[in-house]
């Protein structure tokens, strides 16, 4: 009976981080023309769990839809642009949340991924929220120094956990996505 309430008790806590991320929004730069335009459009297309990419040429602004039940790779979206020739200069993903509790300067593992909130201010998060991913590289440099020095923790400027995160249970070396809601 014991092991039964602690199975039931440790589906609870893991189903409390769990999140569908459904969408994304995508800010490139360096693209100078309607075919710059295409080239991030058709490379962001082929990443393997992008159902749509829609792009508004003007702001340089990529829409992009995740398909159902698939992991998502923020890494494998900065690639992919980068792969193109361009860079991002902003990240936002959505995703749809059940009762995760989050903090300022807290790591938590949400659908397999590891992020670390540089705000938060102990909310729980539930139902459509999105986060700005604010790491290196998915940013201007100017905006990611201003992001970083809101947490004096290595990890921010690594994106890889270091002992403040292993004190949290991240494994050493893990990838850590810094983020703001």
């Amino acid at each position: 009976m014991k092991k039964i309430i602690m199975i039931v008790g440790a589906a609870l806590i893991s189903f409390s981080a769990v999140s569908q991320f459904s969408k994304a929004s995508l800010l490139a730069s360096g693209l100078t023309c309607s075919m710059c335009s295409k080239a991030v459009k058709v490379a962001l297309e082929d990443v393997v769990y992008v159902k749509e990419v829609k792009v508004d040429i003007k702001s340089q602004e990529y829409q992009i839809v995740f398909k159902g039940t698939t992991d998502i790779d923020f890494d494998a979206l900065k690639n992919a642009v980068e792969d193109a020739g361009f860079s991002v200069a902003s990240l936002k993903v959505t995703g749809n949340f059940t009762d995760v509790n989050v903090k300022k300067d807290m790591h938590i593992n949400i659908g397999g991924k590891n992020f670390h909130f540089l705000n938060g201010n102990s909310q729980v998060l539930n139902g459509e929220k999105t986060f700005t991913i604010v790491d290196k590289d998915f940013l201007s440099a100017k905006d990611f120094k201003k992001q970083s020095s809101a947490s004096k923790m290595e990890c921010v400027q690594t994106g890889k956990s270091g002992a403040c995160c292993t004190k949290e249970g991240i494994s050493a070396d893990a990838r850590v996505y810094h983020v703001t809601i």
